[in-house]
């Protein structure tokens, strides 16, 4: 698309627009962030905390990527973007199974981009003439720059589909997708392509960074600690994205093993699901580990690792987050708020089956001082602990799995 090139005039006011679009305000980025990941078609982006992350940073590429053309030649054609962040969705998208109708975000994003863009040029001038040229030009080059931008990033996951199609690491993948889709391969044939025991017990993992710029050598070397917390020399191991890996290793990781090798590896999470035998087995201990997953990313936990069976009950609560904070706030009321103590002191006291001995020697404190934390974290419950401990309970777990004590 090409336009006639704007009156001096114009490109000042471009110019100046594009500054203060170099410096988008927090509120702006977040419109732009949730209308990217919202709706039906972009569910599955939204769900994995990394294609999610990966948005959010193409989101702002794209943005300083259209501003800073137009501070250095305002209203000229901006070529496509395709710098590192809009290519590497692109490649984890191909990865995790998506088509290019994914880029719908684009669309999405543009469309907010828009608006904004109008806001700041309505500040520009009050003369009508003017504001006609400079949003004539200006989203011209807007539609444009999205169009262009889509076309690159359409031709690298078509790129990355056709690598995907090739070689040993395409056969791992096709066949844990047979796999985990329930397809009539049979289970000698997907051990003998995967070199990987099915029949056995079985726990899966799934190993990410969302931070950007990680040394992604630290997914491998994870994948690596976890198999040896378990017992075994190397796991199976699926790449599913540049930051993300599928792991399944044979019987159950040894936690406290885990979280030790994590303390090295500082950009790593991990979260694992159940552990089972078989084929079957195989299957629902990755959807478990994506529940964790998802679970962690939806709480905004800060958590490094965590096994399917520590969150399995905080996950069903928390499938609709609205929900989960009102019944916390009903279940606890003032105590949600309190001192982290008393709330510490209350959740290993339930824990520990309400019994005041043993929960004193895990927290390390003496006997009546938990007694006195606890008669006032009661006096802050709405209702006492006695008539509803089971409630009182999992609102604590869904507050500690969200970063509270």
């Amino acid at each position: 698309m090409s336009w006639p090139p704007p009156s001096p005039r114009i490109r000042e006011l471009i110019r100046r627009g594009a500054e203060i679009a170099l410096t988008p305000s927090p509120d702006w980025l977040a419109e732009l962030d949730a209308a990217t990941l919202s709706g039906a078609a972009r569910g599955q982006i939204a769900a994995d905390p990394v294609l999610a992350a990966g948005t959010r940073l193409t989101n702002r590429s794209n943005l300083l990527f259209w501003a800073a053309s137009n501070v250095r030649a305002p209203g000229e054609p901006v070529p496509a973007n395709d710098t590192q962040e809009p290519l590497a969705v692109a490649r984890d998208m191909i990865r995790r199974g998506l088509d290019e109708s994914a880029l719908d975000a684009y669309r999405v994003g543009e469309s907010v981009a828009v608006r904004m863009w109008t806001q700041i040029a309505c500040t520009l001038t009050s003369d009508p003439e003017e504001l006609r040229e400079l949003l004539d030009v200006s989203l011209r080059s807007i539609a444009a720059f999205v169009d262009d931008t889509v076309r690159t990033v359409s031709a690298r996951m078509s790129a990355e589909r056709d690598e995907l199609t090739r070689g040993t690491h395409a056969e791992r993948r096709e066949t844990v997708t047979l796999l985990l889709e329930g397809a009539p391969i049979t289970q000698q044939r997907a051990e003998s392509r995967l070199g990987y025991r099915l029949q056995p017990t079985h726990t899966a993992a799934i190993v990410w960074t969302d931070v950007p710029d990680a040394d992604l050598s630290q997914l491998d070397r994870a994948a690596d600690a976890l198999a040896e917390a378990a017992g075994q020399l190397r796991p199976l191991s699926v790449i599913a994205g540049a930051a993300t890996r599928w792991l399944w290793v044979h019987g159950r990781p040894d936690g406290d093993t885990a979280r030790a090798a994590l303390d090295h590896l500082p950009d790593v999470r991990v979260a694992l699901g159940s552990t089972a035998a078989g084929v079957d087995g195989f299957r629902r201990s990755h959807l478990d580990a994506l529940t964790t997953q998802q679970m962690l990313t939806r709480l905004t936990s800060p958590s490094r690792l965590a096994f399917h069976h520590e969150v399995e009950l905080v996950a069903l609560l928390t499938t609709d987050p609205e929900r989960a904070d009102r019944f916390v706030a009903r279940t606890l009321g003032g105590l949600e708020s309190a001192a982290p103590e008393l709330v510490e002191t209350l959740r290993v006291f339930v824990e520990e089956q309400c019994n005041a001995t043993r929960a004193a020697a895990r927290l390390f404190t003496h006997r009546n001082t938990l007694l006195r934390r606890l008669a006032r974290a009661d006096q802050l419950l709405p209702r006492p602990l006695s008539q509803h401990t089971i409630e009182v309970g999992t609102a604590l777990k869904v507050l500690q799995w969200r970063g509270r004590p």
